[in-house]
């Protein structure tokens, strides 16, 4: 590949994920907020997010028909994420005609709709990058993917929030407009032919039963279960101990999501150069580190800091495991595998998002802090299993190898 296609492959990517975070951003930042305003419980709005995360669950299905089936010779991947930006984008356009005060059950669907697009073409996305990337470059390309969708949720909610205080219409078609910026370069990126070696096949499901896979699936769990809980709990924390506004939370967001996209390219590059057993040992110690100094933060001043420093960690954590994740995916079942293992890290938010509230009630915040940095040396073990009885280049050659 030539350098002009390395850094379009890598452009489009991170805009693919860019469009993602941006979509991402207005669920967790701004939906909340329009449902309420239009009349609406709190408790609807748990019923709007419970039914809008179902396509995530169900990604696996979008995994196997991407692998499986070229869609009218078009290709595997593209024809797919194509129509699933496109379904993101007519939702969105769609959505700013409907009250969701008088038409909550229209809107809930359109968002389902939203939602299912975005998880289709997020499936194939990673497919794609899995059949073009070579193992090298899967740390960097993790880097601009993580990093642009913390773009995206940064633009989501900032400039979205400001464009909210005067239409609601305004910000879906702002979301609208930023879908279409990834579809011109997908036309520059080619699929590689399949062979006889590369097609599906069922059998290579039994992938699941090598302990490096469910070694690496572990250690995703512990990983994301310790910075998903930990990080719904710092804005709370400060507003507790600080006296934070609403204003100078929006303000410490922001700086973490600086901090994950700058973590995110650090990340990404570290695991390509120093290997992945080095970039995971700097990951746990960093999450580590950073939960004893949210931990003891005195003083807002502090605080800034500190929120920037834990999103380098969150970022580089995400890239460093989802580029693990690559390494010993099966080419074969590509998009399905690389979902199965991603669904296990969505497994380990759910368990740190109760996890986090209940030591925090029980506790207080400090001590959940405190016990999520304990909580990531379990992934220790794992990670020595993984690379307990060789000295790999690249975790590829773990895969080839039986523990």
């Amino acid at each position: 590949m030539t350098s002009q296609n390395k850094i379009l492959r890598f452009t489009m990517f991170g805009l693919l994920y860019f469009t993602q975070g941006t979509i991402l951003g207005y669920f967790a930042s701004l939906n909340a907020i329009y449902l309420l305003k239009n009349g609406l419980s709190i408790a609807d709005v748990g019923i709007f997010s419970t039914i809008a995360l179902i396509p995530f669950i169900i990604k696996i299905l979008f995994g196997i028909l991407s692998d499986r089936y070229n869609f009218l010779g078009w290709g595997h991947r593209k024809p797919y994420i194509v129509m699933g930006l496109l379904v993101q984008f007519i939702c969105l356009i769609v959505v700013m005609f409907i009250n969701p005060g008088t038409q909550y059950w229209l809107f809930v669907g359109i968002a389902f709709l939203l939602q299912l697009g975005m998880a289709f073409y997020d499936t194939c996305t990673d497919g794609l990058a899995l059949d073009v990337t070579p193992a090298d470059e899967k740390g960097i390309l993790q880097g601009f993917m993580v990093g642009g969708r913390s773009i995206g949720v940064i633009v989501a909610a900032s400039v979205a929030g400001i464009i909210a205080e005067s239409s609601w219409q305004g910000v879906f078609l702002f979301l609208a407009a930023l879908t279409l910026l990834p579809f011109l370069l997908l036309f520059f990126i080619k699929e590689p032919e399949r062979t006889p070696g590369t097609r599906f096949n069922w059998g290579a499901f039994r992938a699941f039963k090598k302990p490096v896979v469910l070694l690496v699936a572990a250690i995703g769990l512990i990983v994301f279960l310790v910075i998903v809980g930990a990080n719904q709990l710092v804005n709370p924390s400060l507003s507790t101990r600080l006296g934070i506004s609403t204003s100078t939370a929006g303000l410490l967001t922001t700086l973490w999501g600086i901090g994950c996209v700058a973590g995110a390219l650090a990340g990404g590059r570290l695991m390509d150069r120093l290997g992945g057993k080095r970039a995971l040992w700097l990951s746990i110690l960093s999450v580590a580190v950073t939960m004893v100094l949210i931990a003891i933060i005195p003083s807002l001043v502090v605080a800034y800091l500190v929120v920037i420093l834990f999103g380098v960690a969150y970022g580089a954590s995400q890239a460093i495991y989802f580029a693990l994740a690559m390494q010993v995916t099966d080419g074969t079942i590509a998009a399905s595998m690389y979902s199965i293992l991603m669904a296990v890290t969505n497994v380990g938010q759910g368990i740190g998002l109760g996890l986090g509230g209940g030591l925090a009630d029980a506790a207080g915040y400090p001590a959940a802090f405190l016990a999520f940095g304990g909580i990531i040396f379990l992934a220790v073990p794992f990670v020595i299993a993984l690379y307990r009885r060789f000295r790999p280049r690249t975790t590829e050659d773990i895969f080839q190898a039986e523990l």
